[in-house]
């Protein structure tokens, strides 16, 4: 089994990385081409099934959202997901090993550093994609995935699955190895590198999904410095922009931002699909789940109208056409040809921001009950998300998700049943915890980071479908359900490797 295709040529055939140039620019290749974010958004809550007679769709889309394995190709699905964090790891395997034959130079240690860094990222991308989430009591057990931690030196190798535990051990020695290493000074373009500040925010999720609450923060921590509000998203200068979707979209990409922590460019159509076009208008984030759970619904702040937030979802309606966006990955064509008008699809993912970083650290401090911090990242979140500044409180908290129902098929909220594989208790601690996940499905829509709090908090997701007779629950992906986890792609397995369970 290859893990790429980049994997089977041969050595010989590479570039003879000999000197800083050469391993600079290989590490820019470290990062994944193809991203999960799209497949990842349509498996989760925030997309409703328009129904059969809306055309707007492709069927990788129709398939993703129902949880199957896809038998379709596309620049967005999973196999290329695959293909692209094992292309990218196999960059930093080059790089990290041009740069031991080199006698590990201190002169180098900066790219070390980042190869390290890229390196770990990957695979942890690939393990939440791939294998169970992190359970302390069954990693040792759940199916892992191949960490490659060199060059292949032979063409078409054979690879072993592992474990949960083993890949997030690897995970960890890599990053803290590596992030020491890291200095800013060494990029043209900070923000599409793992700079120090996007290294630490890395392992502050690193450590939130590890479980490990205090390094979590200790990471956090090293990104929001002693004032946090200073190196937000600046939300009232977005809402004062021209509402036009690319303008939008391409000022929230901004590497000048300093919201913005790490930028990847990906081949993917996420920008197209969450823009303002009939594409994706199927499985689409409606107004209706805008209304009841994400950008419309209610808050600890009160009720959400159109002076709630400083920034506003777009909102379209026609035939066969119900979106509400939040433009945030702008669609970009590159033309290979003008004339022809051919070329690929492009965007920019803001795979880690100060934001959400925040957010990060005010859920670990939750699972400490340490939760006058707490609330205090979630009052910096909501004075710089609400128009009006407010200062959401301890007792708003806890008073709002109380008496906030859990949802029902047939009564829906923003407040969901959680099964998480580790202890919260019931009152105060969840009804943080409901805040946090709610902050986060708010600020992250369209990314597909909901995905991995659905997986992490057992959350069960029905799958509401519009039929001619009305509304119904069409599939359940339910806690313990095996497509929790997504399937590895079928040319691997035919190859070699250990599917997932279904």
């Amino acid at each position: 089994m290859s893990c790429d295709s980049f994997l089977d040529e041969l050595p010989d055939n590479r570039t003879v990385l000999d000197d800083k140039d050469k391993i600079q620019k290989i590490l820019s290749s470290a990062y994944p081409t193809s991203s999960y974010n799209l497949m990842a958004e349509l498996s989760t809550d925030n997309i409703l099934d328009m129904g059969d007679t809306n055309p707007n769709s492709e069927r990788i889309y129709d398939q993703t959202a129902y949880w199957e394995v896809s038998t379709e190709t596309d620049n967005d699905d999973l196999k290329d997901a695959w293909e692209g964090a094992y292309g990218a790891i196999a960059n930093a395997n080059q790089a990290l090993d041009g740069i031991k034959k080199l006698g590990n130079p201190e002169s180098l240690n900066a790219q070390r550093g980042e190869g390290l860094v890229a390196r770990a990222y990957s695979h942890f991308v690939l393990v939440n994609l791939f294998s169970k989430h992190y359970n302390p009591a069954t990693a040792a057990t759940d199916l892992g995935i191949p960490y490659l931690s060199a060059p292949e030196t032979k063409l078409s190798p054979k690879y072993e699955r592992g474990n949960v535990k083993e890949v997030y051990e690897k995970i960890e020695k890599d990053l803290l190895e590596g992030l020491p290493l890291i200095d800013d000074s060494q990029y043209e373009v900070v923000k599409y590198h793992f700079n120090r500040a996007a290294a630490h925010a890395f392992a502050a999720r690193f450590y939130l999904y590890y479980q490990k609450w205090d390094k979590a923060i200790e990471h956090a921590t090293q990104v929001l410095t002693a004032n946090p509000s200073t190196i937000l998203r600046n939300w009232k200068a977005i809402s004062q922009l021209p509402r036009k979707v690319d303008v939008v979209s391409k000022d929230f990409i901004q590497a000048d931002n300093k919201a913005n922590l790490l930028l990847i460019p990906d081949g993917s159509n996420i920008g197209l699909y969450f823009g303002p076009y009939y594409l994706g208008s199927r499985m689409a984030h409606t107004r209706g789940i805008a209304r009841f759970e994400t950008t419309e619904a209610q808050g600890p702040w009160g009720n959400t109208g159109t002076t709630t937030f400083w920034f506003q979802p777009f909102n379209y309606s026609a035939n066969n056409l119900d979106k509400s966006i939040v433009p945030k990955m702008p669609f970009i064509f590159q033309f290979t040809d003008i004339v022809a008008q051919i070329g690929y699809r492009q965007t920019v993912i803001p795979t880690f921001t100060t934001d959400e970083t925040l957010l990060v650290r005010a859920e670990a401090y939750i699972h400490k009950k340490d939760y006058d911090k707490a609330e205090a990242d979630l009052k910096a979140f909501t004075k710089n998300y609400l128009r009006s500044g407010e200062e959401v409180s301890r007792a708003k908290i806890q008073d709002f998700y109380t008496n906030l129902p859990y949802t029902e098929d047939d009564a829906v909220t923003q407040k969901k049943k959680l099964h998480p594989a580790f202890n919260i208790e019931v009152g105060e601690q969840e009804n943080f915890i409901h805040c946090v996940l709610q902050y986060r499905r708010l600020l992250t829509l369209h990314e597909g980071l909901r995905w991995f709090d659905i997986r992490r908090y057992g959350i069960e997701v029905p799958r509401y479908k519009i039929t001619p007779t009305g509304t119904i629950v069409a599939d359940r992906l339910t806690k313990d359900d095996l497509r929790r986890t997504f399937q590895v792609p079928d040319d691997v397995i035919k190859a070699g490797l250990t599917p997932n369970p279904r």
